[in-house]
């Protein structure tokens, strides 16, 4: 395993740290630390913009330091304000619960729970923050908060209008109140298993070191007669938080047309997934390979060296899609992936399954053609084509293929196929037209 003081210098070179306590790279070099980052239950997936923290904890790890991983089950059912301009939809305990299951699920492929010396936890702050009482927290807690100062952090501000973009929703005490619950987790966490580092993103630094705050008054010894030569204490905890992604164009990361792009393959198809990463524009696929994959600086400055002198080949966006699907979901479900790549730019669509048709055919132009058409001799390509309207008449569509530029699931159509039929569907649901190299069109079988 890597020694522990490598930690801060791996996290400066992939450009993770937004802000950090003074002390931290020091005290990182010299101990091995147990560290927490938490994760919102508002939803039963992680998205792709979790990667980064998932990460964070997962290098944490390989570098000999103990993460933690909270589910906020108790947390989730107040919402954090930040980065939000609208007050968040409550959940019940029940939607939380079934949340908590699938997060826990997908933070177990990047963190090894059976390690020997830094076995990863995940732990619900539900455990604490749900059983203690508002008497109880208000006078052990809450009088170390001065209103003036709560009020002056960033996602209060903007909610009461004094952000930068001077939006307004105004903000519950609900919510108001978030930044002394996550404080308290702090505590807990540091009290039960002497956990000293926060991570997030760069919008929790007031709540970080609201909780190092409270640490420190809570936990820290009394001061015996100490003089003005009295050495200056080592801080108990610390915080680090990494950068907010956002794309080459401006916009939240992992936001697409389509809506959120989710680590469940159920929500998005890893096909779905690996376009994603393989889309990214070239300013960004640099970063996005530091921020979500293991390469080392080596490995990424050749890849960058590519982007500026051959971009059009796209390879490094290539090794970033093949490193985090393969990374989320699995060898195969890549290998899987990166043929439905190959049949969407220009491949045989032999061996493929209707609904994987479907998919990867999704956004092209459709049409649909009677089944009826299609049995017996079938039915004319000439007229196929005309209707999909890759053809404007059917002498164009003629030229089409007796120039060798019309395909039929991805195979060239040859002089002597003059009908499409039944046996040329796939699972009698879909033909797959293209014209040249990249202009697709699905035609769908539609039953009487």
């Amino acid at each position: 395993m890597t020694a522990a003081p490598d930690l801060f210098a791996e996290l400066q070179w992939r450009g993770l740290v937004h802000t950090a306590s003074e002390e931290v790279a020091a005290v990182l070099a010299r101990e091995k630390l147990t560290g927490y980052i938490g994760f919102d239950p508002s939803a039963a997936s992680l998205h792709v913009g979790s990667l980064l923290p998932v990460m964070g904890l997962a290098r944490m790890q390989r570098f000999g330091h103990t993460p933690i991983a909270i589910v906020g089950g108790g947390t989730g059912m107040i919402g954090d304000p930040s980065g939000k301009t609208q007050e968040r939809l409550l959940l019940t305990k029940e939607q939380i619960e079934r949340n908590l299951l699938g997060i826990r699920a997908q933070l177990e492929p990047f963190l090894d729970f059976g390690a020997a010396e830094n076995p990863a936890r995940i732990v619900n702050n539900a455990d604490w923050l749900c059983t203690v009482g508002l008497t109880d927290f208000l006078r052990d807690v809450g009088k170390y908060f001065t209103v003036n100062s709560m009020l002056a952090k960033e996602s209060v501000r903007r909610r009461m209008g004094g952000g930068d973009d001077g939006e307004a929703d105004g903000i519950s005490f609900t919510e108001f109140s978030y930044m002394l619950l996550q404080a308290y987790d702090y505590l807990e966490l540091y009290d039960r298993y002497r956990c000293r580092l926060q991570m997030g993103g760069s919008d929790q630094w007031g709540n970080i070191v609201a909780g190092i705050d409270l640490i420190r008054r809570l936990r820290a010894p009394a001061d015996d007669e100490r003089g003005p030569q009295a050495v200056k204490r080592q801080p108990l905890a610390f915080g680090l938080v990494f950068p907010l992604v956002t794309n080459a164009q401006g916009t939240k990361f992992g936001k697409t047309e389509a809506g959120a792009v989710w680590l469940d393959a159920r929500l998005t198809s890893p096909f779905r997934f690996f376009q994603f990463w393989l889309n990214t524009d070239d300013r960004d696929v640099v970063a996005y390979l530091k921020y979500f994959t293991w390469l080392d600086e080596s490995e990424i400055g050749e890849l960058a060296e590519l982007v500026r002198t051959d971009a059009a080949r796209r390879e490094a966006q290539r090794r970033l899609a093949r490193e985090v699907t393969a990374m989320v979901h699995g060898p195969t479900a890549l290998a899987a992936a990166e043929r439905a790549s190959r049949v969407l730019f220009g491949g045989d669509v032999a061996g493929l399954a209707a609904a994987e048709i479907e998919e990867i055919f999704s956004e092209a132009p459709s049409s649909s053609v009677a089944a009826a058409s299609l049995a017996g001799e079938g039915m004319p390509v000439a007229d196929l084509v005309v209707a999909s309207g890759l053809a404007a008449s059917k002498g164009e569509a003629r030229r089409m293929v007796d120039g060798g530029g019309l395909y039929v699931n991805g195979v060239r159509l040859s002089l002597d196929k003059r009908t499409v039929t039944a046996a040329d569907t796939v699972e009698g649901r879909f033909i797959v037209l293209r014209k040249g190299q990249k202009n697709h069109h699905l035609v769908r079988i539609a039953e009487p």
